[in-house]
């Protein structure tokens, strides 16, 4: 899970495998599998490392995997 932040300063944590894509229009905008959309304060580059550090914690991503080695 990460926690990120409303545009209107309330914090909410979200299940980050859920995220299907994030975009800067300028505002960030998360989209899920579902196609629900949320509005955030933090940058696309904030949530891509919450996501990746998240994944690593569950062992979906390995250090490794991050720096290009092979497997």
């Amino acid at each position: 899970m990460i926690t990120l932040t409303k545009l209107n300063g309330q914090p909410f944590t979200f299940n980050a495998i859920y995220i299907e894509q994030i975009q800067s229009n300028p505002d960030t905008t998360v989209i899920t599998t579902t196609g629900r959309t949320f509005l955030v304060k933090e940058s696309e580059g904030q949530v891509v490392e919450q996501v990746t550090r998240f994944y690593k914690e569950i062992g979906l991503v390995r250090a490794s995997d991050k720096a290009g080695e092979d497997k």
